[in-house]
């Protein structure tokens, strides 16, 4: 088995254990393999393995390596599409190109952006699916916003007509205390439940990567987003 593979069949046995230990099923946990700086080849070869979902940081990096894709595997992506997550900020100026080329966005935190996508979304096409970064440990250095704004951003997005808003995403501060990473996880979770129980109606808790996606499943995430435990270490990127 190829490394990619071994990877994938790792990473997916650690969701399922990490289910089973929280009393979920596997299959409540979407894995997104997140593909920054990897090639088209290394997608391609794990798209054949049976993963569908990729997460990339930057715009025009995951849209060359779309068009590489679809010379290399178009056949297929035809019967079995990929979908594609933005999970690294978006700026306003590629706000056109995402609406026309991703299926999701991880890391809406301005208004501005949102209504920009909805207004860009092509005619015709499913709304895309966005979600509100969270900025749960409060460090100027994270992207997203503080968790008492939440409500009143996901009520100003509720009803854009070419989004549809499902959840929240966060990066908790990185830490190897795994009671630090559950108590930060579980109040992305609470502020989650409160807004649900506000009427959002969300069915999705992006947080957790290859080093903390166990806390994450125990405490509701839906999806998880990880990168080097299934490609390795990141590398210089090229198609």
């Amino acid at each position: 088995m190829s490394m990619i593979g071994e990877g994938l069949q790792a990473v997916n046995a650690r969701i399922a254990r990490a289910a089973a230990a929280a009393g979920r099923e596997p299959g409540a946990v979407r894995l997104v393999a997140v593909s920054k700086t990897q090639p088209a080849e290394c997608i391609a070869q794990a798209y054949r393995l049976g993963q569908r979902d990729f997460g990339e940081n930057y715009v025009q990096e995951a849209v060359e390596k779309m068009t590489a894709l679809s010379a290399q595997i178009g056949g297929e992506l035809a019967l079995a599409p990929i979908e594609w997550h933005l999970i690294g900020p978006l700026q306003a100026n590629k706000t056109r190109i995402v609406a026309e080329r991703f299926n999701w966005v991880h890391t809406l935190d301005r208004e501005k952006i949102a209504r920009r996508l909805s207004e860009q979304r092509p005619d015709g096409a499913k709304p895309i699916n966005v979600l509100l970064q969270i900025n749960i440990s409060g460090e100027a250095s994270k992207s997203g916003i503080p968790p008492a704004q939440a409500g009143e951003l996901a009520r100003a997005l509720a009803n854009l007509p070419n989004l549809r808003l499902r959840g929240l995403m966060a990066i908790p501060g990185h830490t190897p205390d795994a009671a630090r990473q559950r108590a930060s996880f579980a109040a992305v979770r609470v502020l989650f439940e409160r807004l649900n129980s506000d009427g959002m109606g969300f069915d999705t808790l992006s947080m957790g990567m290859s080093a903390d996606l166990e806390a994450a499943i125990a405490q509701g995430a839906t999806m998880v987003r990880v990168g080097t435990s299934i490609f390795g270490a990141r590398r210089e990127f090229q198609i």
